[in-house]
C-alpha cells in the first residue's frame, strides 16, 4: 500500500490536527474573540482607548501569568523576534555578548551581534544539535568583557530546552532569554532573567509580527543608558521608543490588531485555567505521551538527550527503513498538519508542537496514527 492510499480510521484522527511549531494551533475561541470584539476595534485608531485596552490586557495578563517581580515591565513592539534581535544589538549590548548556541534559532542572536559594526564579536559557546551548553557551568573567565549573556529557553529547530538560571559568575551582565517557543509552556522564574523575550505565535497561539520583552530594572536602565549615548538606531528598532510607547499601552507604529486580540484571549484563557503552572502541567502531559511512545517504539527514538527534551517541541527520529517524510505526507493527507522536521536540520524525523492549546489526548491519538501508518507502509 502506498502512502496516498492510507486512510486513517476515525478513531485515529485527533480532534484538531494542527501540530505545528509556529504558527501553532489557534483555539476557535480566539477567532471568535475577533468576531465578537473586533468590530469596535479593527479599522480604528490604535492610539485610542479601545485598541489600547487590548494592549493593556496583554501587559497585565502577562504580569499575572509570569508573576512579575516589582520593577519588571512588559514591553512590546512590532516585528517579531527577528526584529527584537536587531533591537537588542542596538539597545541592550554595550560592547560584547556571550551567546550559547545549539541549533538554528539560538545562533541567530549571535549572528546579528557579530554583524553589528559598533559591537565586538560575540563570544560563542556551542554544542551539537540535540544537546545544549549548561548556563550554570559558566565561569568568571567566560564573562570577562561580557555585558550580556543570552540563550534560548527552547530551541525550536531541535526540540531542546535549557533551564532559565542566572549564572553565578554573570556579575552585572544582563541575562537575555529567547523564549519564543518556551514562554507560556515551560517553567520560568522571571527574576532569573533581565530580558525574557518572545513572539506570540507559539504557546500564545496568535500570529507573528509582534515581540514582547519582559524587562528587569537593570535592563530598563541599560536601555536608557545606551539610548542616551551617541549610538545611532533606527526609530523602528529603538528600545527607548518601545518602552515609552508600551507604558502608554500602544506601539510606535500600527500593530496587527487581530493578532493582539487573539494574544489577549489566549492569555486570559491561560490565567483562567490556573496560570503558568497549569500550562506547564499540560505540556508535560503531552510531551510525556510522545516521549513514552517513542521510547517504547521499535522504529522511533527521541532526538534530544533526556536532560534537555522539550515539553513544547518534540523531535522524534525514525529508523533508516522508515521514511519520516512519507509519514508526514500521509498524516497531512488525513488532515494532520505540520509534523515535518525543521528543514535545515536534515534528519529523518518528525517535529511535534505540544503547546498549551494542543489537547494531550490528541498527542496520544497522533502516536497511534503513526503506528497505523508505519504498519501499512
Amino acid at each position: 500500500m502506498t502512502d496516498s492510499q492510507i486512510t486513517l480510521p476515525a478513531e485515529l484522527l485527533p480532534t484538531d490536527g494542527r501540530f505545528g511549531c509556529g504558527p501553532s494551533k489557534v483555539r476557535p475561541a480566539q477567532l471568535q474573540a475577533i468576531v465578537d470584539g473586533g468590530a469596535s476595534i479593527m479599522g480604528t485608531s490604535h492610539r485610542q482607548a479601545a485598541a489600547k485596552n487590548v494592549v493593556g490586557d496583554i501587559r497585565s495578563g502577562l504580569t499575572d501569568l509570569f508573576s512579575l517581580p516589582d520593577g519588571y515591565e512588559v514591553v512590546l513592539s512590532n516585528g517579531g523576534t527577528t526584529a527584537f534581535w536587531d533591537a537588542a544589538a542596538f539597545g541592550l549590548i554595550r560592547e560584547r555578548a556571550l551567546n550559547l548556541t545549539y541549533g538554528e534559532f539560538s545562533s541567530k542572536f549571535a549572528t546579528v551581534s557579530k554583524k553589528a559594526p559598533f559591537l565586538a564579536d560575540p563570544k560563542v559557546i556551542s554544542t551539537d544539535p540535540g544537546t545544549a551548553p549548561d548556563p550554570a557551568a559558566l565561569t568568571a573567565a567566560d564573562f570577562e568583557g561580557i555585558d550580556l549573556v543570552g540563550w534560548a529557553q527552547n530551541e525550536t529547530s531541535t526540540g531542546v530546552a535549557v533551564p532559565v538560571v542566572r549564572p553565578a559568575a554573570a556579575g552585572d551582565a544582563l541575562v537575555a532569554i529567547d523564549a519564543t517557543s518556551g514562554a507560556g509552556g515551560l517553567p520560568v522564574d522571571i527574576s532569573a532573567t533581565d530580558v525574557y523575550y518572545f513572539a506570540p505565535q507559539k504557546s500564545f497561539a496568535s500570529d507573528g509580527g509582534l515581540w514582547v520583552a519582559i524587562m528587569s530594572p537593570a535592563a530598563l536602565e541599560r536601555v536608557a543608558e545606551i539610548g542616551a549615548s551617541d549610538r545611532w538606531c533606527p526609530e523602528f528598532l529603538s528600545l527607548p521608543t518601545a518602552v515609552d510607547n508600551s507604558s502608554k499601552n500602544q506601539t510606535y507604529n500600527t500593530p496587527a490588531v487581530a493578532s493582539l486580540i487573539m494574544f489577549a484571549d489566549q492569555i486570559k484563557w491561560m490565567n483562567a485555567n490556573g496560570g503558568l503552572d497549569w500550562c506547564v502541567a499540560r505540556t508535560a502531559d503531552s510531551s510525556s505521551r510522545l516521549y513514552d511512545w517513542a521510547d517504547a517504539s521499535s522504529f522511533a527514538t527521541p532526538f534530544a538527550d533526556p536532560a534537555h527534551r522539550s515539553q513544547v517541541v518534540g523531535t522524534i527520529d525514525f529508523n533508516d527503513d522508515v521514511d519520516a517524510a512519507v509519514i508526514a505526507k500521509t498524516l497531512r493527507a488525513n488532515g494532520i498538519l505540520d509534523t515535518e522536521p525543521y528543514r535545515k536540520l536534515g534528519r529523518n524525523q518528525l517535529r511535534i508542537g505540544m503547546f498549551p492549546a494542543i489537547e494531550p489526548e490528541d498527542v496520544s491519538t497522533l502516536t497511534a496514527a503513526i503506528d497505523y501508518i508505519v504498519e501499512r507502509l
